[in-house]
């Protein structure tokens, strides 16, 4: 009998490997049990993988540059249990609404280290990010900028940064792109200079720098390099918040910059473009927690049509990123791993033809009660879970070292009628 463990692809979390029988073991638990412990859908993280990968964003950027800051962008994974992880790392974190907020504050971080995002940020946020005393507000247009200094007490000052649209799109999907010509977010370079001029001649504004995020799921570095020489003509400020954007491999044919590269890059360009003794920041999301998180699901049922159908207990209500933009993924019938099976649709049990969660996919031989394991769903899995359908949304288990651990509970039909009023 086999007695060695076979390593799986770039894809899976960190340490993710095929025991002796084939079974996926993540985080050292079998897939199997992890399935019939904390049912299905389940999203399971491999606590592990998250902290390596924080880790080696501070290494890279330690290793060239005194001055720097590395924000978790929390709108990728905002769960407690993530964001005191990352906290409990040294990283800052970067929000974008009150209820991001509350949960990066009620999760551990230092106020200090937390930094607040969005394009139609209310009143009621602002003066919840001043209460707080947040390190950085940054600023997104005019009117946000009246608002904030409305609200800032006499005698007291607040660090901002203003977000600039530096008129640079990436080779990215139109929805996850925010920096070309024509983005909700941002000042444009003509606005910018307006904005800079107001906040430099306020008695209540610290303008600490400038900020700029051209978009998400980036797989190539060189679109940074125009986005900085916009932003860089605008004026010499400390601080000079690149955003983040760095894209991961969703599948196994894909490949992603490294991390030592990415921050090499931006690390080189504020150098080149801007000066010497320039404090960075960035904004890793996916980056950080893709990787860390395999949904696992039960397959329902199995039919032919023109193509071969393969339904599952979740979908669109646990993972809307190939509905919303096409994202692609790939998946492993736990215990028969081997490809050269059924080319079948992986399909939600959702009532909308789109929910799809992989076209085209190779699954050996697919039967109802099989596991299914899709990986690289750490990053917007549980930030966009929804009810549709009434689907209660999927816990999230963390697992190291063979220990597995509900971080969320899932939730139940009762928790959909609890924020019911008596009529």
């Amino acid at each position: 009998m086999a007695t060695t463990q076979t390593p799986v692809s770039h894809v899976w979390p960190l340490g993710t490997v095929l025991d002796p029988e084939g079974v996926l073991q993540l985080g050292g638990c079998d897939a199997r049990e992890l399935a019939r412990e904390f049912g299905t859908p389940a999203y399971v993280v491999a606590e592990d993988d998250l902290r390596t990968r924080a880790r080696r964003f501070l290494a890279a950027f330690a290793e060239r540059t005194d001055d720097f800051e590395v924000h978790f962008a929390s709108k990728s994974f905002p769960a407690t249990a993530v964001l005191r992880l990352f906290a409990e790392e040294g990283l800052a974190c970067d929000v974008a609404s009150g209820g991001e907020l509350h949960l990066a504050l009620n999760a551990g971080f230092d106020p200090a280290k937390v930094h607040l995002h969005g394009n139609a940020k209310s009143e009621a946020e602002l003066q919840m990010a001043l209460d707080a005393r947040i390190g950085d507000i940054v600023v997104d247009n005019l009117d946000e900028l009246e608002a904030l200094q409305r609200l800032i007490p006499v005698g007291r000052r607040q660090r901002i940064l203003l977000r600039i649209a530096p008129g640079v799109s990436p080779d990215t999907h139109h929805h996850i792109s925010t920096g070309g010509p024509n983005t909700k977010f941002g000042f444009n370079p003509a606005d910018a200079q307006v904005a800079i001029a107001r906040a430099q001649a306020s008695d209540k504004l610290d303008l600490d720098g400038l900020h700029f995020h051209i978009g998400s799921q980036i797989l190539d570095l060189e679109p940074f390099r125009a986005a900085l020489e916009v932003v860089a003509a605008l004026g010499d400020f400390h601080t000079y918040n690149m955003g983040g954007g760095l894209g991961v491999a969703y599948t196994h044919e894909q490949s992603a910059p490294a991390i030592d590269d990415y921050v090499s890059r931006k690390v080189d360009l504020l150098r080149e473009i801007v000066g010497p003794g320039k404090r960075i920041a960035d904004e890793p999301g996916r980056a950080l927690v893709a990787h860390s998180t395999v949904t696992l699901y039960t397959v329902q049922s199995v039919k032919h049509n023109v193509a071969t159908w393969v339904a599952v207990d979740g979908g669109m209500s646990d993972n809307l990123r190939p509905m919303l933009y096409d994202a692609r993924y790939e998946a492993m019938v736990v215990g028969r791993p081997n490809a050269g099976g059924t080319v079948a649709h992986l399909a939600g049990k959702h009532c909308e033809s789109s929910d799809v969660l992989i076209h085209d996919v190779d699954l050996p031989d697919p039967r109802p009660g099989d596991v299914i394991a899709v990986p690289v769903t750490g990053a917007y899995g549980h930030a966009m879970a929804n009810n549709y359908n009434g689907q209660p949304r999927p816990p999230i288990v963390f697992v190291s070292n063979g220990n597995a651990r509900a971080v969320v509970r899932r939730e139940t039909y009762e928790d959909l009628t609890r924020r019911d009023l008596d009529a």
